[in-house]
């Protein structure tokens, strides 16, 4: 065991030393570094069996003569060779320094066995076909060309001076002699040539074999192109990314399952990188011939593309090889992020908003009641006649009125979106609520020069939910459109009863809404309206309010409105709300789903959602005097639209 340990210490040792003489230009390449390694031990065996053979002949012969001098030279040519390929990595060249030794022994024998008669002419054979297992053309050629030189040399080795060493063979024995060891040699070095080329081979076998099972076990797709695009081979992942087998990528397999629109900038990127070398990544949509696990048939993929150098291109003779793996998942968090930002910089808007709005609502009658408070405390408080100190006291309760309805709608507002507002649910008195509601508005209506309008309510409108919300609600719609309708017009109520739902409807000839501004109302601190030329005071919460009570009660909003022709909103409850204010968020995320397509939402929190708000373009002023509002299915009960008597247009 020791011996076999000292063994490979020592083969271990020589294949170190034996890296280390390999020049560093082909260290990088298997194939080459293999015949300079090949060449390198034949060539040192052959200089070490000479250095030790040569001192007990030159005991033996003394002197030698001209002629042993030139083989000795001859002999450490091969040796030179070595150092030489070494030093520089010109394999050809030291080919040719090492047949340029074999031959000048081959003339040097031929010299001493006849001349041109000498059976040693046969070696001269076998110096090209020595160079020619070493897979060099210029080397072979090199070789041919010296032994050609070398057989004009044997026929003149008769005139050269042979000196007391002369070896006069016949022919019978010279010419097996000499052709037996020429057909050693050779043989030789073809089975030497062919067990490192199995050697080499097998190792390239191991090599494909492991980068196969790497390129399977991996879930990117890697293939290999040519200049126009065509693939040319795919790794074994295809089946799991695509949903094909390799074989059906090839061509242009590939090419046709990406998105038609994605096709010109993928062939582009693939001819750019194999014209110029540069990598490049390219994204684009793929279409798959078996469905993911969530059903989708189309994903976002990338492809990371990179010029192949010739001397790597392989038996397949590709240009470009690319790695292509499925960024769905990172888009879609990409979007998450965008959203996410998007939804910061809107609450950032909605804060700055908050402040100012509120900043002012607050500043206003605080102003107002300190400075009539002043006035009432100062010194010239005795000499104001009664009816201005009445005047000032009025301006100072109004004032502390209007601060009280902005807490409390504050705190509605926490309420609401923190989940806090607990709902009584009663049998409501709809005709007796649209009747106090409009008598608590018309002294303001009245004031306005408005005319405020209760149309009849039917019969067998009963509703459970709760009252006071519903109470608030309706005020908060009758003061909007009180607010937006100059003098001179006309604020209608009305109850419209449908399946299981009931409408609330305000309808109102104001100023209306803006296209721009339909998408974002109900949002907190939105105020629409603010270039309609005059001014209006309010924090833009009262819609918001009504939203999120509508949500309570699982109920949902329908706006319709256009610039100079009037505002009509609905809000649209169940007839029983209890079952809303069992699963209030079930409920709202349900009304969100069938509510899809155009409605302003938002974030979901930890409190009650929103009621979904469809707002549309309001084509024209109704000539009846109670518009029908198009109903919104809540998504509890009912399972499609009701039919409307007067449809409603988008807008464009």
């Amino acid at each position: 065991m020791v011996v076999l340990r000292n063994d490979g210490a020592l083969a271990s040792l020589l294949d170190a030393r034996l890296a280390g003489l390999v020049h560093a230009s082909v260290l990088a390449e298997p194939s080459v570094r293999f015949r300079h390694e090949r060449f390198l031990i034949s060539r040192l065996a052959t200089g070490a069996v000479m250095m030790a053979a040569l001192p007990p002949y030159l005991v033996w012969r003394g002197v030698p003569s001209g002629i042993e001098a030139i083989a000795i030279a001859s002999l450490f040519l091969p040796v030179f060779a070595a150092v030489v390929l070494s030093r520089t990595g010109s394999l050809w060249i030291a080919h040719a320094l090492s047949s340029a030794g074999l031959t000048g022994l081959v003339v040097c024998l031929a010299a001493l066995t006849g001349g041109a008669s000498s059976a040693a002419g046969i070696w001269l054979v076998a110096v090209p076909l020595e160079a020619m297992v070493s897979g060099s053309r210029r080397a072979t050629v090199a070789a041919s060309l010296i032994a050609a030189l070398g057989a004009f040399a044997v026929a003149l080795s008769g005139f050269l001076p042979r000196g007391g060493l002369v070896l006069d063979w016949p022919n019978a024995i010279a010419v097996p002699v000499f052709a037996v060891t020429a057909i050693g040699h050779v043989a030789a070095q073809a089975m030497e040539h062919m067990r490192r080329e199995g050697e080499w081979r097998s190792r390239m076998r191991d090599n494909e074999a492991r980068d196969r099972l790497l390129l399977s076990a991996i879930d990117d797709l890697v293939t290999w192109h040519d200049a126009n695009g065509r693939v040319l081979e795919a790794s074994g992942s295809a089946a799991r990314f695509v949903g094909a087998e390799a074989s059906r990528l090839r061509g242009h397999g590939l090419l046709d399952r990406v998105h038609i629109g994605d096709r010109p900038a993928l062939l582009q990127a693939i001819s750019d990188v194999a014209a110029h070398g540069m990598p490049a990544i390219v994204p684009f949509r793929l279409h798959l011939d078996i469905a993911r696990a969530d059903g989708t048939r189309t994903i976002f993929a990338e492809m990371r593309a990179h010029r192949i150098e010739a001397g790597l291109a392989g038996a397949n003779g590709s240009t470009v090889v690319a790695v292509t793996r499925d960024v769905s998942e990172h888009r879609r968090h990409a979007q998450e992020l965008d959203r996410a930002r998007a939804e910061a910089e809107r609450a950032d808007e909605v804060k700055t908003h908050f402040l100012a709005t509120v900043s002012h609502e607050l500043r206003t009658p605080l102003n107002a009641i300190i400075g009539f408070s002043e006035v009432l405390s100062g010194e010239g408080a005795t000499g104001l006649p009664p009816e201005r100190a009445r005047e000032y006291a009025g301006i100072i309760a109004h004032s502390g009125r209007h601060l009280l309805d902005v807490v409390n709608t504050l705190l509605d507002i926490s309420r609401i979106r923190g989940g806090h507002f607990e709902l009584q649910l009663e049998p409501v008195d709809v005709e007796g609520l649209i009747r106090s509601c409009c008598d608590l508005m018309r002294l303001k209506a009245e004031a306005s020069g408005i005319t405020l309008v209760a149309a009849p309510v039917p019969a067998g409108c009963g509703l459970i939910a709760d009252a006071r919300a519903c109470r608030q609600m309706l005020i908060n719609l009758i003061s909007n459109a009180v607010k937006f309708t100059p003098r001179g017009g006309r604020v209608e109520v009305m109850v419209r009863r449908g399946g299981a739902y009931l409408d609330f409807v305000v309808s109102d000839d104001g100023i209306g809404i803006t296209e721009s501004d339909l998408p974002r109302l109900g949002d907190p601190f939105f105020q629409a309206g603010r270039g309609y030329g005059r001014t209006y005071e309010g924090t833009g919460l009262g819609l918001s309010v009504v939203r999120g009570l509508a949500g309570l009660h699982g109920g949902a909003i329908s706006i319709e409105s256009a610039p100079g022709k009037g505002t009509v909103v609905a809000v649209t409850l169940p007839l029983d709300c209890s079952r809303a204010k069992l699963g209030s968020k079930a409920g709202a995320q349900t009304a969100s789903t069938a509510m899809a397509g155009g409605l302003a939402s938002e974030p979901a929190g930890t409190g009650t959602k929103p009621a979904p708000i469809r707002a549309m373009v309001r084509s024209s002023i109704a000539a009846e005097p109670t518009p029908e509002p198009r109903r919104l299915p809540v998504g509890l009960f009912d399972p499609a639209p009701e039919t409307v008597a007067r449809p409603m247009r988008r807008a464009g």
